[in-house]
């Protein structure tokens, strides 16, 4: 039995869905279902139980025993939410929660940090343990995920395998719910639909162009390739980094979204929101030598080949992963 937290969110349904094409189905689907418009990302899953989020400790009380695995995914993502406590409830106290349950049930566990964690890149993008109490991060969220995961480093107790994974810029398949938090890919494919052009940033800094910000985008597959190979593999605990590992321009994204639609580039620059815009990263790139070291030899998938992909198989059909 292997318990996926944030099941009906992005990344934990894109999981549920290899796991069940990996002939995985004794799976346990837990987040708050109340959200209708998550419904369709575990709708298809195969799946053994469904669990709501604040229930899962009671649930779990004389199953100890059938739980395999714990994937770890549920979380509050908004970066511009300023609620500090709704993040140290279900970012920080939940994960500790977990952590404590893997430890005493001898459970391995693989869960989701943050790129979000390395502010603005100051020092760097390194997926070292020595600098975690370092890190400033921008905003409440990347703050919360920084703090379990220095929480964690500090326990003497810890499961006998995990992860924590940081995520740079995810995109993919059963975004469709995030609103304002879906990734730039979903975003420019929804614009460019709509107006047949594309509204990028305006960089506020006279060093960097327009749409010349970078970040590290990595497709949603690939995190479960990761996901996949760390629940077999289990040779190195700790913090991993999870990107492509190449950073690109907001203007290689924008274009890399006309051409999946066959539409000529149309695009426009607006300034940056106020209440976003001291916290922007400019730039993101995960160094990747330690999950190479961990055994990790597969390729990424590039951002071309990802977002022709994305739009071609899902966006343009309204479907899901």
């Amino acid at each position: 039995m292997i318990i996926i937290t944030g099941a009906a969110g992005f990344i934990g349904s894109c999981i549920a869905a290899r796991l069940n094409r990996e002939g995985f189905y004794d799976l346990v689907l837990v987040d708050d279902f109340s959200r209708e418009d998550k419904y369709f990302n575990y709708k298809s899953k195969r799946f053994s139980n469904q669990v709501d989020r604040n229930a899962l400790f009671d649930w779990l009380k004389g199953k100890e025993h059938l739980i395999q695995f714990v994937i770890h995914m549920g979380a509050r993502t908004d970066t511009t939410e300023q609620d500090v406590a709704i993040f140290d409830r279900l970012n920080v106290h939940y994960s500790q929660r977990i952590w404590r349950f893997c430890v005493e049930h001898a459970v391995p566990l693989i869960y989701a940090s943050s790129a979000a964690t390395y502010g603005g890149g100051e020092l760097g993008f390194e997926d070292s343990h020595d600098i975690i109490t370092d890190l400033r991060p921008l905003n409440p969220y990347g703050r919360s995920k920084n703090d379990f995961d220095i929480w964690a480093l500090e326990q003497q107790q810890a499961p006998f395998f995990w992860a924590g994974l940081k995520f740079f810029n995810v995109y993919g398949p059963n975004e469709y719910h995030k609103g304002r938090m879906a990734s730039v890919v979903f975003h420019a494919f929804t614009q460019i639909s709509q107006t047949g052009g594309m509204k990028l940033f305006r960089s506020h800094r006279e060093e960097i162009a327009d749409g010349e910000q970078q970040r590290d985008f990595i497709y949603v597959e690939d995190i479960c390739d990761v996901v996949w190979f760390l629940m077999n593999k289990r040779k190195s605990s700790g913090l991993f980094n999870l990107g492509s590992g190449k950073a690109r321009t907001f203007l290689d994204l924008s274009r890399a979204v006309f051409q999946a639609v066959g539409k000529e580039p149309k695009i426009q620059f607006i300034d940056t929101p106020e209440d976003i815009r001291d916290t922007y990263q400019y730039f993101t790139e995960a160094p990747m030598t330690k999950l190479r070291q961990a055994g990790y030899d597969k390729g990424f998938t590039s951002l071309e080949e990802g977002v022709g992909t994305y739009v071609d198989k899902f966006l343009l059909r309204e479907d899901y992963l």
